[in-house]
């Protein structure tokens, strides 16, 4: 793999090896995961699981209890602090890579801009050269008007030539 200019160059020699994993993966693994946390099924679950530690937690029995109300939910709030801390991390991931995208997907709209701009003028420097070509064409109807005036006058002459020769 060729070396990256925007990263550190990573030492050699190191003591512990640093695991190496497919960034791709884990970014499709946090946005799966991001996703599922903004969705209502994820805050459904989350309040039924609330619900039932909060209810074994104050009304089971008591030797099987291990978060004390006295306490005030003390393992609770630690739980749901951790997914917390671990949930906006996730989430900030999953928005770098949908901004990725999105960068990608604008540079490739104003590539396809401009091509379609382009296009547009060529098609329009095209249309104004027909025009101006169309111009300097005999159209049906001038060369009907011209053909109707040839005859015309082969007419007329060919009068004359009959009143000349009925005349001498």
């Amino acid at each position: 793999m060729a070396d990256r200019l925007d990263q550190p160059k990573e030492s050699r020699r190191t003591l512990i090896p640093r695991p190496q994993m497919d960034q791709d993966a884990v970014g499709k693994a946090t946005e799966g995961i991001a996703r599922f946390l903004g969705t209502p099924r994820f805050l459904i679950y989350l309040t039924v699981f609330c619900a039932i530690w909060l209810a074994w937690n104050s009304w089971g029995p008591e030797s099987l209890r291990f978060d004390s109300a006295s306490n005030g939910f003390t393992a609770l709030t630690l739980m749901l602090s951790l997914q917390a801390s671990y949930a906006a991390p996730l989430i900030l991931l999953a928005q770098n890579r949908q901004d990725d995208r999105d960068r990608v997907t604008a540079e490739q709209d104003r590539q396809r801009a401009e091509r379609n701009l382009a296009d547009t003028e060529y098609l329009a420097r095209e249309m104004a050269a027909l025009r101006i070509a169309l111009g300097e064409v005999a159209t049906r109807d001038f060369v009907r008007s011209e053909i109707r005036n040839l005859l015309e006058e082969l007419e007329e002459k060919d009068q004359g030539r009959t009143r000349d020769a009925s005349s001498s």
